[in-house]
C-alpha cells in the first residue's frame, strides 16, 4: 500500500513538473510552483527530487523513454526499408498528435544542455543507426533504391514527420489552417510523408 502511494505522488510530481517545464522552461521553473501544481508540499517534492536538475532530468527522460520506441520501430525490426518508413510515418504522427508537447520540450533541453545525450546514450533503448543503415545498403546492392547515404535518409525521414509539431504555429500561419484543419493536415501527412520519401528513393 505504502508502494502505492509513493509510485501515485512521484507520478503527481512528473505530470506536474512536466507542465510546469513545459510552459515556463527549465530556468523558468520553480520547484515551488511544481509542488503547488503537484498538490503536496515542498519538503515532500525534495523528498523525491533534491533539485530541480534531478526532477527535470527525470521529466526529460520519461519523455525521451516514449519517443525512442518509436524511432526503434524504424532502426531495428526486419522489415523493408519501404515498410519502415510508411511504419515509423504513421506510428510516429499518430504518438505526437496524442503528445505534441515532446518535440519542443526534447529540442528545448537539447538546446540548453547538449552534453545531457551523452547521458541518454547510456540507456540500452538509445536508438542505434547501424542496423538500418546495413539495410539500407543492402537494398542499394539489391537495386531495389537508389544509392543515398542512409544517415542522410534517416535525417531526412526524422526531419519531415516532426517539423510539422515543432514549427506548428509557422506551418499553421504558412498554410492559413485553424487548429481543426491543422489536425486534418497532419492526419494527411500519415501517409504523404511516407510517398515523397518512398517515390525519391525507389528504383523505377
Amino acid at each position: 500500500m505504502k508502494q502505492e502511494k509513493e509510485a501515485t505522488t512521484e507520478q503527481q510530481i512528473l505530470d506536474a513538473a512536466k507542465d510546469v517545464f513545459q510552459s515556463k522552461g527549465m530556468e523558468g521553473a520553480r520547484m515551488q510552483e511544481i509542488a503547488d501544481v503537484a498538490g503536496i508540499n515542498k519538503a515532500m517534492l525534495h523528498y523525491y527530487y533534491r533539485s530541480k536538475q534531478l526532477l527535470f532530468e527525470a521529466v526529460f527522460k520519461n519523455a525521451f523513454s516514449l519517443l525512442a520506441p518509436q524511432l526503434n520501430i524504424i532502426l531495428n525490426d526486419d522489415s523493408s526499408i519501404e515498410d519502415k518508413i510508411r511504419s515509423f510515418t504513421f506510428n510516429y504522427t499518430t504518438f505526437m498528435m496524442k503528445h505534441p508537447y515532446l518535440p519542443n520540450f526534447i529540442i528545448q533541453e537539447l538546446n540548453r544542455n547538449e552534453d545531457f545525450v551523452l547521458k541518454l546514450k547510456e540507456n540500452t533503448g538509445f536508438p542505434n543507426l547501424e542496423k538500418f543503415k546495413a539495410k539500407v545498403d543492402a537494398e542499394i546492392n539489391q537495386g531495389l533504391i537508389n544509392p543515398i547515404d542512409a544517415e542522410q535518409l534517416f535525417v531526412n525521414i526524422i526531419a519531415l514527420n516532426i517539423f510539422p509539431f515543432l514549427g506548428k504555429p509557422l506551418v499553421k500561419a504558412f498554410t492559413d489552417k485553424d487548429e481543426k484543419t491543422y489536425k486534418e493536415f497532419v492526419e494527411r501527412r500519415k501517409t504523404e510523408v511516407a510517398d515523397f520519401i518512398i517515390n525519391s528513393i525507389k528504383r523505377t
